[in-house]
């Protein structure tokens, strides 16, 4: 991954991603910011409304959004300034969603680009759009060349020991219970 720079960059310019939502992109999108209205983690709630099932926190998907332009255009080195946004439609599970950005306006002498944001689903539906003001970054960045991929890979390597190292803790912390329970019952013979 590359970050463009001002110069790089032109109207028309576009980027996307595709991802298909699962139930566990929006179980840790709702445990990672503790958003949990019942109609994105209760499927007996959700089977009561108008979705009929659970939805996607808007935010998640406008969080594909921010992903193309941290990772696409412009890319790494990107600051992200401002974004409106209308959700149109429902994410669930199961849907794939497009995130596409198209640069609409470049302002080379503040160093900011405008981008039309869209968000589509597997139907070619729009579910959410947007326009976001971008500051690129000012030299490019060869995200490649970085330590933060390596570092990425080395925690996806290490999540196995930290499980194990909580279970570890758990393990320990009902042997102490056990223990302390022993300790203050009465012996008998």
């Amino acid at each position: 991954m590359i970050g463009m720079t001002i110069d790089a960059i032109a109207v028309g310019d576009s980027a996307r991603i595709t991802r298909r939502v699962t139930d566990g992109d929006i179980a840790s999108f709702v445990d990672a910011v503790g958003d949990y209205n019942p109609v994105h983690s209760d499927r007996a709630y959700a089977a009561e409304t108008v979705f009929k099932e659970p939805i996607a926190p808007g935010i998640w998907t406008a969080g594909l959004v921010s992903a193309v332009i941290g990772t696409r255009l412009p890319g790494p080195g990107a600051i992200y300034l401002s974004q409106d946004l209308k959700f149109l439609k429902p994410v669930k599970a199961g849907d794939s969603i497009s995130a596409r950005v198209e640069v609409i306006d470049v302002n080379r002498a503040r160093n900011r680009i405008r981008l039309r944001t869209v968000c589509t689903n597997q139907r070619a539906e729009d579910v959410l759009t947007g326009e976001a003001v971008v500051m690129p970054s000012r030299t490019p960045i060869d995200y490649a060349r970085s330590s933060a991929p390596m570092g990425a890979l080395a925690l996806w390597t290490l999540q196995p020991l930290a499980w194990m190292a909580q279970g570890a803790t758990i393990v320990g912390m009902l042997g102490l219970s056990a223990l302390s329970a022993a300790s203050g019952r009465p012996r008998t013979k």
